[in-house]
């Protein structure tokens, strides 16, 4: 997916406790009425940690941006957050306004997150002014969670988690070690792709035990978790604290994290090196800070040596090339894109050197790795007319082909899905590693996932952030899994399959 103009930067972290107001001091009848209320909780806490929300709503005139700051009672100290621009001098908490999220008309809310540390105790904070005015609190006064004590109460036994598969490809199914024919569906979990590049983080939102259980809730069986080029190999123009080991030891930890919950972990490329300005740019920079039409050979296949010998004592990863080639709007054929992408090396219209899916397959296999690989097609992925015919060689013969398919998009209606996935389909896996609509509904999704599921093959929902469904395909409103209005029909759906392991499903 391209992603929306609003990405969540600077994470915050901080507790979430129901705040109301406290009776208002007495003002004269002329005082003016608040311009603002909040609501403020903790809506998770462990030790010496916590995850907080802020709702805002704007009671004034609208606003084109805004800033709203508190000071914490206690010693607590937000480290990241989301849905703002996140900051901490002494006590004072500001949240400012990202970019997509500045215009917060009359009577219009919008809900922050963060984490946060705490030391002793951790009261929630009484008084909050946007603008520097000050809010009206939501009913029912200020608290403070209990601090937690323990009892004698024995712990309940864990219900047992199978572990993720061992997926490899038999003709046009993915089997696992057993010979059981599996699926992925589940969702995609962005942030690992631009937090580091941006300078604000690692990931967008909580990824903690907590917030990857909330996935498993909806019955999914597959996460996708989009890297960056740079952050992974470490490139000197990362923040150091967001870079290199420190970068690839947290992305292990969310794989881990997502195996241990039974869920197939699918680490894929998604934003990379290298200058274009050519038709559909995402961007004019040199840096992974945008999609890129290709992979670029200075760094690509680098970066998945280091990958694929990090996961291939793990063969239960999934290792997914590229996300969204296009080399098709910089060529002037569909030939010269499919040659391009492929083969890489100097490409139409591109104006660095190009690493094509043959040359990322052998970086892969050279380090031994056995696991599942999968290549996506042109068009942002959307095009598989010629996938078959330039399909890489695979030593290992365990290589299926990812498909995209949103609203948007030019193969997005039952009839190319006949004349061209089903072909392929019949040959190989084809798995949706993103699907999605921009109406904050999903009626086209549904019948995405109602053709895909009459033929057993995979589809992962874009995406499980808390973004603006009306400006982008998100599935959620807040990292405890409630759904959007977009998200609800991927929800359903998973929890409507057979089983979560996604063993024999029609």
């Amino acid at each position: 997916m391209r992603h929306p103009p609003h990405m969540p930067a600077l994470l915050l972290g901080a507790a979430l406790a129901t705040v109301s107001a406290s009776p208002l001091p007495h003002l004269p009848a002329a005082a003016a009425a608040p311009v603002c209320a909040v609501q403020y909780a903790v809506t998770h806490t462990w030790d010496q940690g916590f995850q907080g929300a802020v709702t805002l709503t704007n009671k004034g005139a609208p606003l084109s941006g805004w800033t709203l700051t508190f000071d914490f009672p206690g010693v607590q100290r937000v480290s990241q957050g989301w849905n703002a621009k996140w900051s901490q001098t002494s006590r004072t908490a500001t949240a400012a306004n990202q970019t997509w999220n500045g215009g917060l008309g009359s009577g219009s809310s919008v809900t922050l997150g963060f984490l946060a540390s705490w030391s002793g105790t951790n009261p929630a904070p009484t008084v909050f002014s946007l603008n520097g005015n000050t809010c009206a609190t939501a009913p029912g006064g200020p608290t403070e969670p209990p601090t937690p004590t323990p009892t004698p109460t024995p712990t309940p036994t864990p219900t047992p988690v199978e572990d993720p598969p061992v997926l490899r490809v038999r003709g046009n199914k993915l089997v696992d070690a057993s010979g059981a024919t599996r699926r992925l569906t589940g969702v995609n979990r962005s942030g690992s792709e631009f937090m580091c590049v941006q300078g604000h983080g690692i990931f967008d939102g909580p990824v903690d035990d907590h917030a990857v259980t909330a996935i498993t809730d909806w019955n999914a069986n597959a996460v996708r978790v989009p890297l960056n080029e740079e952050c992974w190999l470490g490139l000197d123009n990362i923040k150091p604290e967001y870079a290199g080991a420190r970068y690839r030891e947290a992305v292990t930890a969310l794989v881990r994290r997502i195996e241990d919950h039974g869920m197939t972990p699918v680490v894929e490329l998604h934003w990379s090196w290298g200058r274009y300005t050519g038709n559909s740019a995402g961007c004019a920079d040199i840096h992974a800070s945008c999609q890129k039409p290709m992979p670029d050979a200075r760094y690509a296949p680098a970066f998945w040596t280091s990958v694929a010998n990090t996961f291939k004592s793990d063969p239960a990863v999934v290792l997914d090339l590229f996300n969204e080639p296009y080399p098709d709007r910089a060529a002037s054929t569909p030939d010269q894109a499919w040659a391009c992408w492929r083969d890489g090396g100097t490409c139409p219209g591109i104006g660095y050197e190009v690493a094509g899916m043959q040359d990322l397959v052998d970086a892969v296999r050279a380090t031994g790795a056995q696991n599942l690989i999968l290549a996506a097609g042109i068009a942002y992925a959307n095009d598989l007319s010629q996938w078959w015919a330039h399909r890489p060689h695979d030593p290992a013969a365990n290589l299926a082909a990812a498909w995209h398919v949103y609203n948007f998009n030019a193969c997005a209606d039952e009839a190319c899905w006949d004349s061209v996935l089903g072909p392929l389909a019949a040959e190989l896996p084809v798995v949706a590693g993103e699907i999605g609509e921009n109406t904050c509904s999903h009626a086209f999704v549904d019948r995405v996932m109602r053709w895909f599921d009459g033929r057993g093959l995979s589809y992962l929902g874009w995406t499980w952030n808390t973004w603006d469904c009306s400006s982008g395909p998100a599935l959620i409103s807040s990292y405890e899994g409630t759904p959007t209005a977009f998200g609800i029909g991927l929800r359903d759906r998973l929890r409507a399959l057979p089983t979560r392991e996604g063993k024999d499903t029609p």
